[in-house]
């Protein structure tokens, strides 16, 4: 057991705490995370077939059998995304314990300089008249620096913060990873497109960890009040709107919130997002029938824009009728006879009189029925990640706090200091030489006095 912990020790941490390793890990992930990015993920066979032929391989190569194979459809889910992440978090466990813990245990000790040519190896040292020594501390404690002093000894220092930096990076690192594996393997990722008016259950999930089936609702679910979109004056839209109310399994009420872009509702760890819309129907009158509600489907424009159309029969047996067409929601849909031209317009809460065989036809548009397009997400690790990311800014910062040593020494009849730090080197050097001119200030200061006074000459 011992010969494992000491070949571990020896051996297995050296290489997993080793920068470079490190580096590699990290850009493996970026390209790994780049590729699930540009590739897209969790679609069905067929469109990798198509879109991935073999003949001819994108770049060569990939074709949707190699995409496949290498769980490229699906990387944030794959065992050597992983591991890979895994890898990496062990890489900044023994980083931290090998390198960053021994040096903050190693900056938290008091170190004296005891000997006058232990200074010689500072880039920052003098020698002045002992009385600068007497001087040192107080000017060093304005600079706010800890002072601590034994005899004819002096260690000060000042940004031990600069130390701890570090390893809260690595931990705050630790914890965006824990978050990421967490939510990729307890979260979910669906969509819905629900018309107004209808309620619903979170069943179309196309994107699911292994875990994840305790974050599904199946006690509650969603139904959609109302959906509409506002306009600009130029006819672009300018923000479409949910009200949603999630209700339990008889239908209490238990929230309610409207939602837009930017304006999600979350409810119970589930979040829902506004994503799309659609026109799922038309309401109509014809002549003094009652209110009928039709189906609308999206037509093909070959990518000019979006129109949705429906059939309206003029007849029982439903032999002839009139196209209704729509481009938006602003209420106004374009008539088409059966022969495919234009014969009218109507606008929601109007009616209009076409002429069907000779004869006058009153239809009237009681209203369009939008559908909302909702994105629904559960992801557990987004408050670790969010929590790891405050504290990776605020280590960040705290990394760029130098750590400031000085030494003094007294021997014989000359007072030996110097100084050191990690980084901000001229700013510090700047500071200790105004220190420095300080306390030799105060020396030349006493030798007058010395010179003038025989009394404090004596002493």
């Amino acid at each position: 057991m011992q010969s494992i912990k000491r070949y571990f020790r020896k051996e297995v941490l050296p290489v997993l705490a080793n920068l470079r390793l490190a580096i590699v890990l990290l850009l493996t992930i970026a390209i790994a995370s780049i590729s699930g990015t540009v590739i897209e993920q969790g679609q069905s066979l067929a469109f990798y077939q198509e879109n991935y032929p073999e003949d001819p391989a994108l770049f060569g190569f990939l074709t949707w059998k190699v995409l496949l194979t290498l769980g490229l459809n699906q990387v944030y889910h794959t065992w050597w995304f992983y591991s890979i992440l895994v890898l990496f978090g062990a890489s900044l466990i023994a980083c931290t314990f090998t390198n960053q813990i021994p040096r903050l245990k190693s900056a938290r000790n008091w170190k004296y300089y005891r000997k006058s040519r232990q200074f010689n190896k500072l880039a920052l040292s003098t020698d002045v008249g002992l009385a600068a020594f007497e001087a040192l501390p107080e000017r060093l404690k304005r600079k706010r620096f800890l002072v601590h002093q034994e005899g004819d000894v002096l260690y000060a220092r000042r940004g031990i913060i600069g130390r701890i930096g570090p390893i809260i990076v690595h931990v705050s690192m630790l914890m965006i990873l824990a978050g990421a594996i967490w939510g990729s393997l307890s979260g979910f990722f669906a969509q819905e497109m629900v018309p107004q008016g209808e309620a619903f259950k979170v069943k179309n999930i196309f994107d699911r960890g292994p875990f994840s089936d305790a974050q599904v609702p199946t006690d509650w679910g969603v139904k959609v009040n109302r959906f509409w979109i506002d306009y600009a004056p130029d006819g672009h839209i300018d923000q479409f709107y949910s009200d949603l109310s999630v209700i339990d399994d008889e239908g209490t009420e238990l929230d309610r919130q409207t939602i837009h872009v930017n304006k999600p509702l979350r409810h119970d760890g589930v979040t829902f997002y506004q994503a799309d819309w659609n026109i799922a129907g038309v309401a109509v009158r014809l002549n003094n029938s009652p209110t009928l509600q039709f189906p609308v489907g999206e037509l093909d424009t070959g990518g000019q824009g979006r129109l949705w159309g429906t059939f309206i029969p003029t007849k029982p047996d439903m032999s002839e009728g009139v196209s209704l067409v729509a481009k938006d929601m602003q209420g106004t849909m374009l008539i088409y006879g059966a022969d495919g031209k234009l014969i009218g317009t109507v606008r929601k809460g109007m009616a209009t009189e076409i002429p069907i065989d000779g004869k006058p036809f009153r239809l009237t548009l009681v209203d369009i029925i939008g559908s909302t397009g909702l994105q629904i997400k559960a992801d557990p690790g987004i408050p670790y990640v969010y929590l790891g990311f405050g504290l990776l800014m605020v280590s960040t910062m705290m990394s760029y706090v130098s750590h400031s040593q000085v030494w003094a020494l007294r021997e014989g009849d000359r007072c030996y200091i110097g100084g050191r730090t990690n980084r901000a080197q001229v700013s510090f050097e700047r500071e200790l030489l105004e220190i420095l001119e300080s306390v030799q200030h105060s020396d030349s200061v006493t030798n007058r006095q010395k010179e003038t006074d025989p009394a404090a000459a004596s002493v």
